[in-house]
């Protein structure tokens, strides 16, 4: 089974019934608007992961990055990321080459053709985000899981 943890020593601080319908609605819903904005992109030829890595470029300088940059800002360990950057090469969205400066690094640039798709994607996507997530709920919870999400992310070290 791998390298588990050893046993707790303390008893965890279990969730009350409220915390854990909020965490398991959380689950539900995360996993949802997923599938529906995966399923929204693929008529694109497009997940996810690859259209954020588009965003990513075309908010960039010259619509590159540092791959171990771009990694971060798309939420991609770089193994992964070099995966889909594989993928992304082959439709002919990005291109890899030697960082200038650093030989060790490689940086990930959007092609016109990348550049293109994402422009044609990006009106769709953003209808798809609300339909899904932000029309539903209402302006002062949007801005209460705005913040929720803000403290989450302030708490990471």
């Amino acid at each position: 089974m791998g390298n588990l943890p050893e046993p707790m020593t303390t008893e965890p601080k279990w969730l009350t019934a409220d915390q854990q319908l909020v965490w398991r609605a959380f689950l539900d819903g995360i996993a949802y608007v997923n599938e529906r904005l995966e399923d929204e992109l693929r008529p694109f030829g497009l997940d996810l992961g690859e259209y954020e890595i588009l965003v990513r470029l075309s908010e960039s300088p010259d619509h590159q990055l540092r791959m171990s940059d771009l990694a971060g800002q798309a939420r991609q360990s770089r193994s992964r990321l070099t995966h889909t950057i594989t993928r992304m090469e082959r439709k002919g969205l990005v291109c890899r080459t030697a960082c200038p400066v650093d030989r060790r690094g490689v940086i990930a640039a959007m092609t016109p053709a990348g550049y293109r798709l994402l422009k044609l994607a990006a009106p769709f996507h953003v209808e798809s985000v609300r339909r899904v997530l932000v029309d539903p709920i209402a302006p002062e919870d949007f801005e209460c899981l705005g913040r929720a999400m803000r403290s989450v992310l302030d708490s990471v070290d």
